[in-house]
């Protein structure tokens, strides 16, 4: 029993962007810097004509990932339900396109798919027949600000916040102990143990504000208001803030939206876990090693070690997105944060 590395290719969004890296090179990458063999992916950024790939390519990705040895753990998908244009998918059309990014995932050698956190439940159980006959895993990704147990987070009533259901996790566990399926899981992300603004999140919401001391004074008195209170505090202070919802809410976070120790009582309905990560940097006095300093990895590392988790972290880099509002100069070498993501994991994992 033992925690694995892998890597969301998706933290490589960047160099595919600017054709510096294309999803061989990111796959080589994996295996031979990082010495390691979890390879995850989002459907529609690696797999060419998709929802329909050709055999051409499904051979080519199989052959390249057998090349290597390497392991398919997760395909992210995402159901737009807009791709139809001329209306909004239904449930069950939505299920028909679950089942099918199910038997691409199958085709692929993919284990689990990853349904975003706003997929809902009946969608779910309505494709979990087809996950249990091609034996791939749906696992509903436990995003922030999504707590892991209902009822020790107060969910806000403004903000994206208000539109997610804060009693996911409980949903899917109940859906697989009914079912009695083993096909239907979790899939945690770690921004959940996200417990203040990144450096890259604060720098950009500064750059973009009317008035950046409206950043500060939000990361300075944010504990001591409401989630809700803290956006009619900052209208009437700050009337020309320039500041979306969003920007609101990121930069009062002040703590992680689960416990560390909420992890233990999931991991029999882990499929895999998101290694979510925005900034990392060198530890002051210890050369060569790095941390994220605005997520909590050590804390539920040693619980999933303590508890027998057996499965794949995978590393999913997102810090990028804060500074691509700049040029080409000033963006992070995404490669370079991988791989320190990665000497953190050997180290908590203890490799």
């Amino acid at each position: 029993m033992a925690i694995k590395r892998g890597v969301s290719l998706y933290s490589y969004q960047q160099a595919q962007f600017f054709k510096q890296m294309n999803w061989k090179d990111m796959i080589r990458e994996v295996h031979d810097n990082l010495q390691t063999d979890g390879i995850e992916i989002i459907d529609e950024a690696i797999i060419r004509n998709y929802p329909f790939p050709s055999e051409e390519f499904i051979f080519d990705w199989n052959n390249e990932m057998a090349r290597y040895n390497m392991q398919a753990v997760t395909m992210d998908v995402y159901l737009d339900v807009h791709q139809f244009r001329d209306h909004i998918m239904t449930h069950r059309e939505a299920a028909e396109r679950l089942k099918n990014d199910i038997k691409i995932a199958a085709r692929m050698g993919f284990k689990n798919v990853r349904a975003l956190c706003l997929v809902p439940i009946d969608v779910i159980e309505m494709a979990l027949e087809t996950a249990e006959k091609y034996d791939v895993r749906i696992g509903k990704e436990i995003h922030a600000p999504l707590p892991i147990k209902p009822g020790t987070k107060k969910q806000p009533k403004t903000g994206m916040a208000a539109a997610l259901d804060f009693r996911m996790a409980e949903q899917i566990i109940e859906l697989a102990d009914r079912t009695g399926s083993k096909h239907v899981g979790l899939v945690p992300d770690f921004g959940i143990f996200q417990h203040s603004p990144s450096r890259v999140a604060v720098e950009y919401a500064k750059r973009h504000a009317k008035n950046p001391e409206v950043i500060d004074f939000i990361l300075e008195n944010s504990k001591n208001y409401g989630f809700d209170e803290i956006f009619k505090v900052v209208d009437e202070k700050y009337p020309a803030h320039g500041l979306d919802i969003g920007t609101i809410e990121r930069m009062s976070l002040h703590e992680s939206s689960a416990k560390p120790e909420d992890i233990i009582d999931i991991i029999p309905y882990i499929v895999s876990i998101h290694g979510k990560f925005y900034d990392m940097t060198e530890i002051p006095g210890k050369p060569g090693c790095y941390e994220d300093k605005s997520i909590d990895y050590e804390t539920p590392i040693k619980y999933l070690k303590e508890h027998g988790f057996n499965g794949y972290i995978n590393s999913e880099y997102e810090g990028q997105r804060d500074q691509q509002d700049r040029g080409i100069e000033y963006l992070a070498d995404e490669v370079e944060q991988v791989r320190r993501h990665h000497e953190m994991l050997k180290r908590l994992i203890g490799e």
